[in-house]
């Protein structure tokens, strides 16, 4: 057990303790996001030569679902903070010591480009709007996709690429608007963050096209969508676990109308806890095992060829839908009282299926990684 998974363990009673108060706030309170940094949960991802963890995959992916155990809005600020910090394997050493060094800095933001940077000297001005903030009211560090434009059109690298950067800066320097008014994953405040006219330091933007990671690691050698990926399926295995605990808690003490026994004692009640229970080890079983089986390859080449990359996001689409049906399983086994919202189930069911809308986790990534597993070419500005 990591040192960091310990410590999450930990912390699960008082977050679990804090669900209700996570959800009406919809974000994560400052004091319990401080806590979680003191953990390194944010640090999990970042090199040791910038003063970061650099966990195995695996190691890193088992804490974020257990803190998604704890609460799923607590595990996705995790797992967003954990992500971003894959971004200092990328940045000029001193530079990404500047940002992720201090042991409890919180970076997070959209890695989506949906912002526009102009190159001026040695910044770049950004502008733009950014949906699906995750965490960013407690973030010390904010990044942004954006398009580099040059002469007014989308400024295109050598091998035909559009050129795609994420640009890191305080996060005081950002406008927070409250947008996030959502049925699931109440708790992630996942707003909208905007800024107009920014001058960004050009050494405080990285590119995953234009050149590798600075960072040698093998783990900088798995993709950082892949692993964004990956980090969302943890957070919905650690959700979907709790909802079979949680339904396991209420079942021996519920009489369903017009019977005698309890849910525990009823036949159809068993099979579908036992069938729930199956899914949810199975995905996770596939999961882990993709997971642990890349690792292995990459610390031997230092590289995940096409064909593991498309693994990854297989065993990630289907742990996180996976997980959306299992906790529907056990919302509908529990009945009449699951549509209270005293009740954990109801949380867990809308948290579920908010998670399985994340692009990195779609419906079309079969479709993706079908193509790679029949041997067909992909689109190489595909995000695998």
């Amino acid at each position: 057990m990591s040192n960091v998974l310990a410590a999450i363990a930990e912390l699960a009673p008082g977050i679990r303790a804090r669900a209700d108060e996570i959800e009406k706030a919809r974000r994560l309170p400052a004091d319990l996001a401080r806590s979680l940094a003191r953990t390194g949960a944010f640090r999990m991802l970042v090199p040791r030569d910038v003063g970061g963890l650099e966990l195995a995959p695996g190691a890193a992916l088992r804490a974020i679902e257990a803190a998604g155990a704890a609460d799923a809005s607590a595990g996705w600020c995790v797992m967003i903070g954990a992500t971003t910090g894959l971004n200092a394997a990328y940045l000029p050493l001193e530079t990404a010591r500047e940002i992720f060094g201090p042991p409890d800095t919180i970076a997070g933001g959209v890695f989506a480009p949906m912002g526009k940077a102009v190159r001026d000297g040695d910044d770049y001005v950004l502008e733009g709007r950014w949906q699906w903030a995750s965490g960013s009211a407690n973030c010390d560090w904010l990044l942004a996709g954006a398009i580099v434009f040059e002469n007014g059109a989308p400024k295109k690298l050598p091998g035909g690429m559009v050129d795609d950067r994420k640009l890191i800066f305080p996060a005081s320097a950002a406008t927070l608007n409250d947008t996030w008014h959502v049925t699931g994953l109440c708790g992630t405040g996942s707003g909208e963050m905007a800024v107009s006219g920014l001058r960004v330091p050009a050494r405080r933007a990285t590119s995953y096209v234009e050149s590798g990671p600075r960072a040698t690691g093998a783990l900088y050698a798995f993709p950082v969508f892949g692993l964004l990926a990956l980090g969302i399926a943890a957070v919905a295995l650690g959700n979907a676990r709790s909802a079979i605990d949680d339904l396991i808690g209420l079942a021996g003490g519920k009489q369903p109308q017009g019977s005698r026994r309890t849910l525990a004692e009823r036949g159809s009640a068993q099979t579908a806890l036992a069938t729930a229970e199956a899914d949810w080890r199975s995905a996770r079983a596939f999961f882990y095992e993709t997971v642990d089986a890349a690792w292995q390859v990459a610390q031997a080449t230092g590289q995940v060829d096409v064909r593991q990359r498309a693994l990854l996001r297989l065993a990630a689409t289907n742990a996180t839908r996976k997980s959306a049906d299992v906790t529907r399983a056990m919302y509908d086994l529990a009945g009449g009282s699951s549509v209270f919202l005293s009740s954990p189930l109801q949380r867990r069911f809308r948290d579920a299926h908010v998670a399985t809308q994340h692009l990195m986790v779609s419906p079309p990534t079969y479709e993706l990684t079908g193509r790679v597993l029949m041997g067909l070419p992909i689109d190489p500005a595909t995000p695998l």
